[in-house]
């Protein structure tokens, strides 16, 4: 099944050929760009009923092969990697899919039983244990820890991203991992699940500012090359390929197990995702591209909705039209309160390079370069309505008010027989849900099953999910949501360096001084 397989920057206006290794390492490529593989790689007709039965790791092992050389790691290590990333989930399904309203054909694809009970953990545990893997074998040889290879993963998070890269990444040799975040903008127990471990690698740096401060300042520490090359800066963020791979597989697993629960595969199968950077529904594009037969995608944005008016008007732009400021909203669902969605900048290249009448991979990066500069400079690109169609063949979106994510929250927690409770992300892709149900109902379209991925557990946001169901009657945060390991966080001892200002050289002094100090 494995094939040849290689990477390339969505910036590059030359021939690139870079292997798997040097992507994940890496993370984010010298010209700014993000790797995409040089080919996505189609299944064989017959992989529904090969395919089907697997279990999450076998299917993953399948997924993964296609985009990651023999040669490169050996399928018994890969089925290693793996294994030993899944066998931290608390769910032997790892992603299992549940029936939330089954009148109205509507699922939740239950993405938080990882550790740090996030979606991220999917690919994080993951990544984690490819920087091990590589680094083991590079550091073969050395003779002195002088002689060792080292990485230095720095990553800006909106919530769930940091702690999901520090449990994947804590206590790994050879790796350091620097999290920043933006102060007071992340729930207390994401802050408390990052802050509270130990390990002497983790270092957790609250940033006055934003999260889109935190990201261009990781974005700047990846281009600055001396910075780069003396302490090998590795990245956890969503641009970083592995992260795309290793999420593929639920949107394969979820399906396969839409259908057996049917008990036939006639239904069209569209999944929703809550989406902020873009990398978790990019990984359904991929799967989709492949040949899951997956009907739509869809993507659904808090008030912070970059995605969803340029998929209405074409417009990337940083500018809210309720505003006509470049300000992030605070909002219930705060992962998503991005400004620019980083992992977009690959669905661009692959629009614009299908839009050529060559194919021409490197026109492609030319044009696409062109747009990110223009995006920097002004804070706007406005794209041909060519691409904006091209967008709309697989992907469909909404915009999702506060008022709306609470009013779900409690409508289904009041419905459901088992009084589920949604997190306010997950509860932006229920409510986005809904509304493509009622017009399915007023088109008179039938035999719709919508998949709306449930991105991380009900209490880390408790003050919002408190906020929405406290006087419901027979409601307790205690009993209904808060599970015993995350309500021992608060009685730990938390570990942070305060940064007064969202600036690149403040960070960069920050990660030198702190690097020294780690045992040698």
């Amino acid at each position: 099944m494995s094939q040849s397989q290689s990477y390339r920057s969505t910036r590059s206006t030359g021939t690139q050929s870079l292997s798997f290794e040097d992507v994940v390492m890496t993370g984010l490529a010298k010209d700014g760009g993000l790797f995409i593989p040089s080919v996505i790689p189609k299944l064989p007709s017959n992989f529904v009923s090969e395919w089907k039965d697997l279990s999450f790791q076998e299917l993953a092992f399948n997924i993964m092969r296609l985009y990651i050389d023999e040669g490169e790691i050996p399928n018994e290590d890969l089925k290693s990697l793996i294994h030993a990333s899944y066998s931290t989930f608390r769910s032997k399904d790892v992603t299992p899919l549940k029936s939330i309203d089954e009148k109205n054909g509507l699922y939740l694809l239950e993405l938080f039983h990882g550790p740090t009970y996030a979606f991220k953990d999917v690919a994080l545990q993951f990544v984690g244990n490819l920087f091990e893997y590589f680094l083991k074998r590079r550091n073969a040889n050395a003779k002195s820890v002088e002689d060792r290879e080292t990485i230095t993963v720095v990553g800006a998070t909106s919530g769930d991203t940091g702690s999901a890269a520090i449990y994947g990444l804590r206590g790994k040799k050879d790796v350091s991992v620097f999290i920043l975040y933006p102060t007071g903008r992340i729930s207390p127990i994401q802050e408390e699940q990052m802050t509270t471990v130990e390990d002497a690698n983790v270092h957790t740096l609250s940033v006055k500012g934003t999260f889109d401060d935190c990201q261009d300042i990781v974005k700047q520490i990846f281009g600055d090359e001396e910075f780069n090359d003396k302490y090998h800066v590795g990245a956890v963020n969503s641009i970083n390929w592995a992260r795309i791979l290793a999420q593929m597989t639920y949107y394969f697993y979820s399906y396969f197990q839409l259908v057996k629960q049917l008990g036939d595969d006639s239904s069209k199968i569209r999944f929703v995702v809550p989406s902020g950077n873009f990398g978790d529904i990019l990984a359904g594009y991929y799967a989709k591209e492949m040949g899951l037969p997956a009907d739509r995608l869809i993507i659904a944005t808090n008030e912070n909705d970059i995605l969803d008016r340029f998929m209405k008007s074409g417009r990337y732009e940083k500018f809210a039209a309720q505003s006509g400021t470049a300000e992030v909203k605070a909002t219930y669902s705060p992962a998503m309160d991005i400004l620019i969605s980083s992992n977009f900048e690959r669905l661009l290249w692959y629009l614009i390079r299908d839009n050529l009448t060559s194919n021409d991979d490197k026109k492609a990066g030319e044009i696409l370069n062109d747009w990110m500069q223009q995006l920097k400079s002004t804070g706007s690109v406005v794209a041909p309505e060519s691409v904006v169609k091209a967008a709309r063949v697989n992907f469909s979106s909404e915009r999702v008010t506060d008022e709306d994510t609470a009013s779900t929250i409690k409508q289904i927690y009041h419905n459901h027989p088992e009084k589920y409770v949604l997190d306010p992300h997950t509860s932006v892709g229920v409510t986005t849900s809904y509304r493509f149900i009622e017009r399915d109902s007023a088109d008179g379209v039938s035999n719709v099953k919508y998949i709306s991925l449930s991105t991380a557990h009900p209490a880390k946001f408790a003050e919002v999910v408190n906020s929405a169901l406290t006087g419901v009657d027979g409601y307790s945060f205690e009993k209904d949501v808060l599970p015993d390991e995350l309500k021992a966080l608060s009685s730990k001892e938390k570990r942070l360096k305060l940064i007064d200002e969202a600036s690149l050289e403040k960070i960069k002094a920050t990660i030198v001084e702190e690097l020294a100090k780690e045992p040698k």
